[in-house]
Formats: C-alpha cells, structure tokens, sequence
C-alpha cells in the first residue's frame, strides 16, 4: 500500500474525486518530472461549501479549511497523473489565490491551509516555496484556489 494514502488515513483524510474542469482544460499535467495543476477549487462531492470574500463574507478559519479542501483535490488530480502519490520527490511550488475583501490581508494565513497539510503528509518533500495572492473575484465565487506544482520520480509517461 502507499505510504502516502496510509499518512493520509493517519490524518483522516482521503483522496477526492477528481474534480471535473470546468472548462476547456485538464486537472493536472506532467512534463519531464513535474506535474503542474490547473487550478483546483475546494469543491466536495461536486460543490462549493462555501462562496465569497474572505473578509466579509468568509471568514479565517474557514478559508484555512477550505485551502486544505483545495490541496486535497490537487492531490487528487496529481494522482490522476501518476498513479501513485509515493512517486512525489517533493512539493515544488503553492501559488494560492484569495478572494479578498478591499481590506483583507491574511492572504499567507488562509493558504497556511495548503501548505501545512502538505507538511503533514509529506514532512521535508513538502516544503515548497510559495505565492498567497489576494484577488477580487474567483471561478464559481470561491474563496480560494490552488495551484501546485510537484516534483515526481521515474520516467514521464
């Protein structure tokens, strides 16, 4: 079994199901020994728990939450790719989106969500350099979206 999917049941956590795109493009793709995600959403069973701008209509807490939602589903769209999740070499990079109040600031500490499950899962492999970018408006009106970008072992396919 995956070490990975067994550190996530650790955590209490499971893959998703890949999330559908919803548009004219694929969840995630692999070039050399890097996968590269599209945006991923914090969807669960196909829809947004949430909508909004952190600040006035979301709040910490839950914007934390759902950019772990969103990390998880990023997950899912890398296994989509390369099977299994043990082949990551490490978490490259986190580009996390915020859908920000005028005033709202905390951009880093809703994206702390991604960034501190990946430390969790992966321990060392998941430090990643990182970008938290406050936006105005977001796909669907969601709170946060995710980027990542991973290392992989093995030949691509």
């Amino acid at each position: 079994m995956s070490q990975t999917l067994d550190r996530l049941a650790e955590l209490g956590l499971e893959l998703p199901e890949i999330a559908a795109p919803a548009g004219a493009y694929v969840p995630a793709l692999r070039t050399g020994n890097y996968v590269y995600t599209s945006g991923q959403l914090p969807v669960i069973d196909g829809k947004l728990p949430a909508t909004g701008h952190l600040g006035t209509d979301v709040d910490l807490d839950t914007g934390y939450q759902l950019a772990r939602t969103a990390g998880l589903n990023a997950l899912a769209a890398i296994a989509g790719v390369i099977g299994d999740l043990d082949k990551i070499v490490r978490v490259v990079k986190v580009t996390g989106f915020v859908n920000s109040a005028d005033d709202f600031t905390q951009q880093p500490a809703v994206i702390n969500g991604v960034s501190e499950l990946f430390g969790e899962i992966f321990g060392d492999r998941g430090q990643h350099a990182r970008s938290a970018v406050g936006v105005n408006t977001l796909p669907l009106g969601t709170p946060v979206e995710v980027e990542v970008v991973v290392e992989v072992a093995g030949d691509a396919a």
